[in-house]
């Protein structure tokens, strides 16, 4: 059977072109303000004037109840809030979630930033960027940041410990 003369259900076709322009959506770099700093690692940018949540590649930093989290939310805030950056897409999640890494206006990526200033963990499960390897065991070699701590609790492990319907802050 030749391909061209395959019939497909409307319910694949729809469901390849939504994938298709997720993945296209997810590659596209963009430029916009900082208008939002959720916590350390989640901004809300306007892309064409509408607001857009990003998560931060390749890290996770301490929830903001935790030992830091709220320093970690400040450190971002002070870097990027109402700064033009790029938003450089990665990937998108199974919840439609944007990862991208995002360029502060002077080059620096703010992810960088935070993990070498020992306020977020490299987010190995999901990152295969060993910088953020390396940068992660200088700061704690460093005891900066949350590695002040000997044994900071990592927030994919903290998060389980809530209770139901117990608040992140």
């Amino acid at each position: 059977m030749k391909f061209s003369s395959l019939i497909y259900p409307p319910a694949v076709v729809a469901l390849l072109a939504v994938s298709v322009s997720l993945v296209f959506a997810a590659s596209q770099e963009f430029t916009g303000k900082v208008v939002g700093v959720t916590d350390g690692n989640t901004l809300t940018v306007l892309r064409n004037g509408k607001p857009e949540r990003i998560y931060l590649n390749g890290i996770d930093c301490p929830e903001k109840a935790q030992p830091f989290g709220l320093r970690a939310k400040h450190f971002t805030s002070n870097l990027a809030f109402g700064q033009i950056v790029t938003v450089k897409p990665t990937s998108r999640d199974k919840q439609g979630r944007t990862f991208a890494n995002v360029v502060l206006p002077d080059g620096r990526l703010l992810q960088y930033e935070l993990v070498r200033a020992g306020l977020a963990w490299w987010f190995s499960r999901r990152e295969v960027d060993q910088r953020l390897r390396d940068m992660q065991e200088e700061a704690r070699l460093a005891k900066r940041g949350l590695w002040v701590d000997p044994n900071p609790i990592p927030p994919w492990d903290w998060r389980p410990r809530l209770e139901p319907g117990q608040a992140k802050k």
